[in-house]
């Protein structure tokens, strides 16, 4: 198992007692009590020019993808600027990803990236919404869900699958082509439960 840290990421990482191998970034966010900390345990640091081109996400994802992960699960808040958080969910869903499976937890949710086929193990009456990402999804499938999709299609831009629940477990997902990300929003308020 290779855990990395993204710039800041380390900080977050040390509060919730996770170990860390590598932290890469521009380390504009990370601590200097981190640095200092990752530096005297002998963490690989990756220091990276503040003017890239990519989120330290993608650095993080790529590094990892390089490493030769075969599944990656990442770690990270909700808030913050909207911009990273909407940039940082195209790079989730990324074609060049296709061979790793991804899943995340951002805050209270929980975001599968589902290219192919992907078995899922919310529990059943969660909320689930599957949003096409990139583009239409094609010839969409799904077993356990109260609105299962037989072959669909999702299109970009449109919200049709916000909002379906899990009415058995495991919810299994079949994208014939195209790229869905599958979110459950988690939490106990409004936000969480149907909407349809």
């Amino acid at each position: 198992v290779l855990h990395i840290a993204a710039d800041s990421g380390l900080d977050h990482a040390r509060a919730a007692g996770h170990e860390v191998d590598v932290v890469v970034g521009d380390f504009d966010s990370v601590s200097d009590a981190g640095l200092r900390w990752a530096e005297s345990n002998r963490v690989e640091l990756i220091r990276h020019d503040r003017d890239k081109d990519r989120t330290d996400l993608e650095l993080a994802l790529d590094l990892a993808v390089d490493r030769g992960v075969t599944a990656a699960l990442v770690l990270g808040g909700a808030g913050g600027r909207l911009d990273h958080l909407l940039g940082n969910l195209t790079v989730l869903t990324a074609s060049r990803y296709r061979s790793v499976p991804i899943e995340a937890r951002m805050g209270e949710a929980v975001l599968w990236v589902v290219h192919g086929e992907r078995v899922l193990h919310p529990e059943v009456g969660t909320l689930l919404s599957l949003i096409p990402m990139h583009g239409d999804a094609e010839r969409v499938e799904t077993t356990g869900l109260r609105w299962p999709l037989d072959g669909g299609r999702l299109r970009a831009g449109s919200s049709r699958g916000v909002s379906n629940v899990v009415a058995a477990a495991p919810v299994r997902v079949t994208v014939g082509s195209g790229v869905v990300l599958a979110v459950a929003p988690g939490g106990d308020g409004p936000e969480a439960r149907p909407s349809r």
